[in-house]
């Protein structure tokens, strides 16, 4: 399972899970099912997080249902308004930007390490490569843009993560889950996906064959094309208006 998508807990389940770890850490427990819900479009940006809501559903105390939405806040995924509550984040067309070009650079670098690795490794990452493509095509045939979605960043995590080197998965990862929120509000706009198949294709095949150099040049063409398809979608919302004098804090 990908890291910034996470299975959806039934709530027995999530009973018997915080039952389970409640000598762990609740706080962990609360942020890693806020980010669930984050993730999975249950709550969507610009929607409140209500905290007793959150303590009744998971049975505990609104003490870590704090502590896990301050670290939440301090990932970026949520923002805390005074007065107001702890909302999920909305990103603007300059975070988005920004955050494209960004990870335009950890894609890229990470084609370059996994296409300068060995014989072997290469050719087994480069296999598995080949199920998100399939998988892709086929959603792409039945138009399931949120399938479609999905497989491609199966398909990128798995390159990130072969690289081999945690604190790119960490930045990855990070950046992701942010671009996740204004993915959620736009898939339905996405298209190009014939485009980007054969984006793909073209990668693994530079990896394949170990050329370093045209995998991380093709990597972060990719990325910057599938900012430039976002981009009309992003610009088309509306931006939302703050409130008068509500400052982002910390909750």
């Amino acid at each position: 399972m990908l890291p910034w998508l996470t299975p959806t807990l039934q709530d027995d389940a999530r009973q018997e899970r915080v039952a389970q770890l409640r000598e762990v850490s609740l706080s962990q427990l609360v942020r890693d099912d806020v980010l669930d819900r984050i993730l999975n479009g249950t709550l969507v940006p610009g929607q409140r997080i209500n905290e007793p809501d959150v303590a009744k559903r998971l049975q505990v105390s609104r003490v870590p249902v704090r502590e896990a939405l301050r670290e939440l806040v301090s990932s970026g995924l949520v923002v805390a308004r005074k007065h107001s509550g702890v909302f999920v984040r909305e990103l603007d067309a300059t975070e988005v930007r920004e955050l494209y070009a960004l990870r335009a650079l950890l894609d890229g670098y990470a084609g370059r390490c996994v296409a300068q690795l060995t014989s072997r490794p290469r050719a087994r990452l480069v296999t598995l490569l080949d199920e998100p493509i399939e998988a892709m095509n086929e959603a792409a045939h039945a138009l399931d843009v949120q399938r479609y979605y999905r497989e491609n960043l199966r398909f990128h995590w798995t390159i990130v993560d072969g690289a081999g080197n945690t604190e790119l998965a960490n930045s990855y990862r990070g950046v992701v889950q942010k671009l996740h929120l204004a993915r959620l509000k736009n898939l339905s706009h996405d298209s190009g996906m014939r485009r980007s198949i054969a984006e793909h294709q073209a990668i693994t095949q530079a990896l394949r064959d170990g050329d370093h150099a045209l995998s991380e040049r093709l990597m972060v063409a990719h990325v910057d094309d599938a900012f430039d398809r976002l981009a009309p979608a992003q610009a088309t919302r509306k931006p939302r208006a703050a409130p008068p004098s509500k400052k982002e804090t910390h909750p």
